[in-house]
């Protein structure tokens, strides 16, 4: 049967931490059914294994200060793919809707009459938490959390961080292991205590996670010798509470999946 045009759609779906046993079973489903992948480059081998035989796989980069597509263009072939009568599978690592420009691709699919659908994933910051025993809100600790991503803009961080000054805030902050000083001296100058606890996850939910502890003012020190992956920031009380669940995931029998690896570094 050849491709109806017609039938052509987009699924932008959300690929998890890395591991595919955090993907949903309805990501899971859309990948094994796609006629075109386009993922970023950070997807695992095993969840670009999914697809079926004879599906179209192009890999689009996106990966931070790496060189990847521009956006243009993967949306220009999204859209060519899905008028040839297509299933295409847009996948993303973590949830598209955090910080996956799913509202720009959406918006443009959509100007063009192609039928779009979400698929969202398990996105870093739940990942890390899940995986070293801290929570994201914690009653008198954590009352909301705030996504974040921190770039430099003529030396300086950009964006508006009096945010940060809330002692009740958890502040997500992806992408920001290049920026990490410049981070702490600007949560500090917003307000932010510096001896507030701190943490970095670097690829979160993979069973190479590492993770990293300070304080807002001594992380960026503890990120020297990190390994160049994926790294989210965590600053907030609930950060403190991943040195207690340390010490029983060190206890506890190693995962099927491959053991976790801690770097000798204490708070403080």
């Amino acid at each position: 049967m050849s491709p109806d045009p017609q039938a052509g759609r987009v699924l932008l779906v959300g690929a998890g931490p890395g591991p595919v046993d955090l993907m949903t079973v309805r990501a899971v489903r859309a990948v094994e059914s796609a006629q075109a992948l386009l993922y970023d480059a950070l997807i695992s081998e095993e969840a670009i294994a999914l697809a079926p035989p004879g599906c179209v796989r192009i890999q689009t980069g996106k990966r931070a200060g790496k060189p990847s597509m521009h956006q243009d263009e993967i949306n220009r072939l999204m859209l060519r793919w899905a008028r040839k009568g297509l299933r295409v599978v847009r996948l993303k690592g973590g949830d598209p809707s955090v910080f996956g420009r799913v509202g720009e691709e959406s918006a443009f699919l959509r100007r063009h009459g192609v039928p779009v659908e979400v698929v969202p994933g398990v996105t870093a910051a739940c990942a890390a938490a899940a995986q070293f025993g801290f929570p994201l809100t914690h009653r008198g600790e954590a009352r909301r959390v705030v996504f974040t991503t921190a770039r430099l803009e003529a030396g300086a961080l950009a964006g508006d961080w009096s945010v940060a000054a809330d002692p009740e805030a958890t502040m997500a902050v992806y992408m920001g292991g290049e920026v990490a000083a410049a981070l702490s001296a600007r949560m500090i100058a917003a307000g932010r205590a510096p001896d507030t606890p701190a943490l970095a996850v670097e690829q979160a939910g993979g069973a190479d996670a590492r993770l990293y502890q300070g304080t807002l003012a001594t992380l960026a020190d503890r990120l020297a010798d990190t390994r160049g992956g994926p790294l989210l920031i965590i600053i907030g009380e609930v950060a403190a509470q991943a040195a207690d669940a340390l010490e029983l995931v060190r206890e506890a029998p190693a995962p099927s999946s491959g053991a976790l690896a801690w770097p000798d570094r204490r708070r403080g």
